[in-house]
């Protein structure tokens, strides 16, 4: 099978992590070997191990969403392709990737690998900090996207950085094309679309950070 990741690509992976990777980051990959069932697990099982070789600190544990029942349910894993990721002393992060993290994507994947090696270091406001203490029960944060959309990105991004700040929230790239009941289910039309709290609030685009918090912490003062 041809490599994913090109030489020019795997060189400057090589060089980033070297500089920026701090401790071991643990990534868990859901997946099944049933084609039917998991059209894209193969593809994203090699893009792990791809990645994996581009430094020793990048850890891949690769599981089984059928056999591995107490697994699923200890993190709560939904749909599967599913890739998450654990700190150095085995703290879920709260990140989940639905889907394959390609395209425009792939760079969130590497952003987050950054974040949890630095035990959940983001670039968020001392506002966003204060309001994320006012949570205080859980909020899932489902990004729809596709991998052409270059505004998804940002969105994947934030909310996963408010995940990696607050113990209560979880945020998650759903990859729209892959999982197209879930999309109709929504109605996502245009991308990214923020689904909070599996209906309780939404939102379409790539908001600035205020404007995204005040849309989550919206929902959560309404409930």
């Amino acid at each position: 099978m041809a490599a994913l990741l090109s030489e020019e690509d795997r060189k400057y992976l090589v060089d980033l992590f070297n500089k920026e990777l701090e401790s071991e980051v643990k990534i868990l990959f859901f997946k099944s070997d049933n084609k039917d069932e998991c059209q894209y697990c193969d593809i994203t099982q090699q893009m792990l191990d791809e990645l994996a070789e581009t430094s020793e600190k990048i850890n891949i544990e690769t599981h089984d969403f059928n056999g591995e029942g107490e697994l699923v349910e200890k993190y709560k894993v939904e749909m599967i392709p599913a890739i998450l990721m654990l700190d150095k002393d085995g703290n879920d992060m709260r990140i989940r990737f639905y889907g394959v993290p390609s395209g425009y994507e792939f760079s969130t994947l590497i952003e987050d690998v950054i974040a949890v090696s630095k035990g959940g270091e983001v670039d968020l406001s001392e506002k966003t900090l204060e309001m994320l203490k006012e949570v205080d029960r859980p909020l899932k944060l489902q990004v729809f996207v596709t991998p052409t959309c270059p505004y998804c990105p940002r969105a994947v991004a934030m909310a996963q950085k408010l995940a990696m700040k607050s113990p209560y929230i979880q945020g998650e790239m759903v990859e729209a094309n892959e999982f197209p009941e879930l999309s109709m289910r929504y109605n996502v039309s245009s991308v990214p679309h923020i689904i909070i709290n599996e209906g309780a609030g939404e939102f379409v685009g790539a908001l600035p950070e205020d404007a995204f918090v005040e849309q989550v912490m919206s929902v959560l003062k309404g409930a």
